[in-house]
């Protein structure tokens, strides 16, 4: 019997469509479970979905699961994109309440229900929302993964790509810390094939010796450009979690930068923040330790000091209401 697939979306506004229309056009699911507190727009993108069956890759059973959040205990994955980005227009800080509220409403009740899958959380502020996910559901932390700053990387990928020429896949550079303003590039840890940033440097100054804090800067802002004229983002974070959704329905052992629990990496723990890691079907199976530099490594501190100010900033609740003793 053919192994059957089972994906769910936890909000259908911008991103979350997109992530279901983009696991459907991908033919990545067999089963595709949608929740959204919204029922008519709801019921309106399952329609959509139905309609364009025809034109994707193979059939799939797609359901509308309305605001019974038990109905996705049995799926493989299940990807958190509910949220108020309207609260985001200053920073991904501004969702910070309401968000975790929204995430209170079905944490507890999927866990209830024997949810033993991953989840893939896009909420922001991502670091925070993947903490309390970890908090409420008392779940292996593993099994929580963060979209946290594979977009940003990519981001930086491209503000590189656009000063050397190079493609962005023969590219290896990652922003790591906080999916939000305290993020940073390791720039130091930067490479093209076998050959390092500082290598390329010395050998090629003219096209290799670009502003490096200005390559951070576009990636680190590069959302509020895009925000600016949409008042949202949707396209490539929604790519970027489907790519995570993509490594775990594949086990690939897919390495890349999202935000997963410390256990001592850089010196910080008890928190969610990105990283390397590989991803895989039981979530994130290894994490990698860069060499930062020390500038790099104040950064990182920094980042870490500054989610932690916004868990802080949960109140008391967490205490009396968390599953993790």
């Amino acid at each position: 019997m053919a192994y059957i697939r089972k994906v769910g979306v936890l909000g259908q506004g911008h991103v979350g469509a997109h992530v279901a229309n983009s696991l459907l056009v991908q033919g990545l699911v067999d089963e595709l479970y949608l929740c959204d507190i919204n029922a008519q727009k709801l019921t309106s993108e399952t329609q959509d979905f139905t309609d364009a069956l025809s034109f994707y890759p193979h059939n799939c059973k797609i359901v509308n699961c309305g605001d019974e959040y038990e109905k996705l205990a049995g799926c493989d994955v299940i990807v958190n994109a509910a949220g108020d980005v309207a609260s985001a227009a200053k920073d991904r800080d501004g969702e910070l309440f309401v968000t975790s509220e929204i995430a209170r409403t079905f944490i507890a009740r999927v866990t209830d229900a024997g949810f033993k899958g991953v989840w893939v959380s896009i909420s922001n502020p991502c670091d925070v929302i993947c903490t309390e996910i970890w908090r409420l559901s008392g779940c292996d932390p593993k099994r929580i993964v963060g979209s946290g700053t594979a977009l940003d990387s990519a981001r930086l990928r491209n503000a590189i790509s656009k000063r050397t020429g190079l493609d962005q896949h023969s590219i290896n550079a990652y922003m790591l810390g906080e999916h939000g303003a305290s993020q940073f590039a390791a720039m130091s840890c930067v490479s093209f094939g076998c050959k390092t940033l500082a290598d390329l440097v010395a050998e090629q100054p003219e096209r290799f010796g670009f502003d490096q804090l200005e390559c951070e800067e576009e990636a680190r802002h590069g959302g509020y450009v895009t925000y600016a004229g949409k008042g949202c983002t949707e396209y490539a974070v929604a790519q970027a979690a489907v790519r995570l959704v993509q490594a775990i329905l594949g086990n690939e052992h897919y390495v890349t930068c999202c935000s997963t629990l410390l256990t001592g990496e850089h010196g910080e723990e008890g928190i969610f923040s990105s990283i390397p890691c590989v991803v895989g079907a039981n979530g994130i199976e290894e994490t990698f330790e860069l060499p930062l530099n020390e500038r790099e490594q104040a950064a990182f501190r920094a980042s870490c000091e500054h989610i932690r100010g916004n868990i802080a900033q949960l109140g008391e609740w967490w205490n009396t209401e968390s599953r993790v003793k």
